[in-house]
Order: C-alpha cells, then sequence, then structure tokens
C-alpha cells in the first residue's frame, strides 16, 4: 500500500516533495518524493537521522531525474521495528524501488547511508546506474572506526538535557555544535530536517523521535554487519570525502581544541585509510574532497557538492 500527502516545510526551494509511505519488506518506510523528469536518484541519508536531511540538495536534480529520499526503518516516520542488518536493509531498498515501480536508479548514499549503497549495487548490479557517496565511502566495522567513536569529544547522539528544553534551545545546540558557520537563514534550509529529529511534547520540552535503544541497535547492526564489499561492484562511483568530521569553527575555544585533536588523532587517518582503499578496491572510481564537516558540507559548499554530482550523473550510466 502506499498513500502520499503533501509535505510543507517552510523553507524557500521551489519544488516541495510529497510525502509517502510504501509497505516492504514487513516495514512501513516514509519517502519524499521531489517527483521530476528522467530516471530514478534514490537519495539514502546517514544513522538515525531523515529523508529531509536532503531538502537543499533534492530540487537542484529535478530536472534531469526523478528525486527521492526515505527514511531507512528506525528512523523518520519509518517503523522502528527492527531487524538493521544491512541485508534486511538492502531488501527494504529493493522493496521500496518495486512499490515505486523503480527498475533501475543511480544511487546517493550520505553517511552510513553509504553502506546501502555498496550493498544494494553489489546484489543488484543490474538495478544501478551510478553511485555517489556523500562522505560515506567507510567501513564502519574496522577497528579504527571503532576506536574513533569511543574518542569522540562530541557524541551526536548525547545531547544535554538543556538542549531539549525547547525548539529554540534545541536549535542553539544544534547551531553551536554542528552548524556554527551557517547565518539564520542557512539554519531555515535545515529546520525541517531538525523538526523531524524530535517530537515537541505538551510541555514544550523535546524528545528524540528515533528512541535511544533503536539508536543503539541502528548502531550495533553498522558495527558488525560484514564490511563493505567494493570489489563487487561493478558501476561507476564518485566518492565524495569533506575536509573534517566536526566544524572546527566552534566557538567554546576548549571544544575546538578537542575537537582538532580528536581529528588528528583518530578521524584523519582513518579517512586517509578509508580513501585507499576505496581507490584500491573500486575500479575506476572518482575520489573527491571538499572544504567543510561531515554534517555541513552540503549547506556550506552546495553549488560545488551540486556541479560534482551534476556533471558525474550527466555521463552515460553503467549498463545504458
Amino acid at each position: 500500500m502506499i498513500s502520499s500527502v503533501s509535505v510543507c516545510w517552510g523553507q524557500t526551494n521551489t519544488r516541495a516533495p510529497i510525502e509517502g509511505f510504501a509497505d516492504v519488506n514487513g516495514v512501513r518506510l516514509e519517502y519524499l518524493d521531489w517527483g521530476g523528469n528522467g530516471p530514478a536518484l534514490v537519495l539514502i541519508h546517514g544513522l538515525a537521522d531523515n529523508p529531509h536531511v536532503f531538502d537543499d540538495l533534492a530540487p537542484a536534480f529535478t530536472d534531469r531525474f526523478r528525486v527521492i529520499a526515505y527514511a531507512r526503518r528506525g528512523s523518520g516516520n519509518s517503523d522502528l521495528k527492527g531487524p538493521y542488518d544491512i541485508g534486511t536493509l538492502t531488501e527494504d531498498l529493493r522493496g521500496l524501488m518495486d512499490a515505486l515501480r523503480v527498475q533501475k536508479a543511480d544511487l546517493v548514499g550520505y553517511s552510513a547511508g553509504g553502506d546501502e549503497v555498496t550493498s544494494f549495487a553489489a546484489t543488484y548490479p543490474d538495478r544501478v546506474g551510478r553511485i555517489v557517496y556523500l562522505d560515506a565511502a567507510y567501513d564502519f566495522t574496522s577497528a579504527d572506526f571503532h576506536a574513533a567513536v569511543d574518542a569522540l569529544p562530541i557524541h551526536p547522539f548525547d545531547r544535554p538535557q538543556a538542549a531539549m528544553a525547547s525548539l529554540e534551545a534545541y536549535r542553539a545546540y544544534s547551531q553551536a555544535t554542528s552548524y556554527p558557520e551557517l547565518d539564520p537563514a542557512g539554519m531555515q534550509r535545515i529546520e525541517a530536517n531538525l523538526r523531524t529529529k524530535v517530537v515537541l511534547q505538551a510541555d514544550g520540552t523535546l524528545r528524540d523521535r528515533t528512541p535511544k535503544s533503536v539508536i543503539d541497535a541502528l548502531y550495533a547492526a553498522l558495527w558488525v554487519d560484514k564490511p563493505p564489499q567494493y570489489v563487487r561492484l561493478r558501476c561507476p562511483a564518485l566518492a565524495i570525502y569533506t575536509a573534517s568530521l566536526y566544524d572546527l569553527h566552534i566557538a567554546d575555544p576548549q571544544r575546538r581544541a578537542e575537537v582538532t585533536a580528536f581529528e588528528t588523532r583518530y578521524w584523519r587517518p582513518f579517512q586517509e585509510k578509508s580513501m585507499q582503499r576505496v581507490r584500491r578496491e573500486i575500479a575506476g572510481v572518482e575520489i573527491a574532497e571538499v572544504q567543510g564537516a561531515h554534517g555541513n558540507f552540503t549547506l556550506l559548499n552546495r553549488d560545488k557538492v551540486v556541479g560534482m554530482l551534476r556533471r558525474f550523473l550527466r555521463s552515460q550510466r553503467a549498463g545504458s
């Protein structure tokens, strides 16, 4: 069953998405459909995020593609039901494409969404044209990644209680820790994404939309799944990496020193090993680096990222 309703998300983009739900693989998945002309372009968000993370990017491709983003199980407005292993998530994507009558698509994975991109392209090569990794071509099962997570100076899912006191407090905390370079207009570009991550309660306080138990289960599955099978990929691939994990313009000097030290000791070495592996195992892969942090580079460098993707996706699709 598929149902659709309009979404009003208060941004200045000329094309707003249509929200829909599809019952696939035992769960109900939420998706956003921006429409558009041409083959399908499917966007996959990161861990415990939601498809509104692409609100700012998606409309830039509707002149050439039908653009769709969806919430993986346990995220956004999709069912919370597990399991969350990569095999199950891959079949969720297949089921969604079947439900939307998409036989073949180009795939864009952001952050943990890179796992679905890799797995789906390796499992169903005839259903994938090209793949793009938005700071997503990483092996999250590696010891280096585990060490980096253990050393995180600011954990994205451990917000202080004060940050959940109100929507205003939540926006302020998010801007201070993740988006210090965005002005008020820039923050408006991610308003729907921020609002979808939380639930406003009757007393004005917030709670996370995705319960901690589900976030922990998503994390656990990410850590113990099979390493990405890059050598099995047969489609063109573009892997974009960011200059840092954290935004290094954090105002608090102590926090800024902590994240800078973390980047040098943990993240950059892990990232360099990841790029070396991707270059070695994916035939003909294109690798690019952009300024900005993992959570904001598409906002700070929107035109550059859009240009990279449009150029890459304009070229001949695999199997066409």
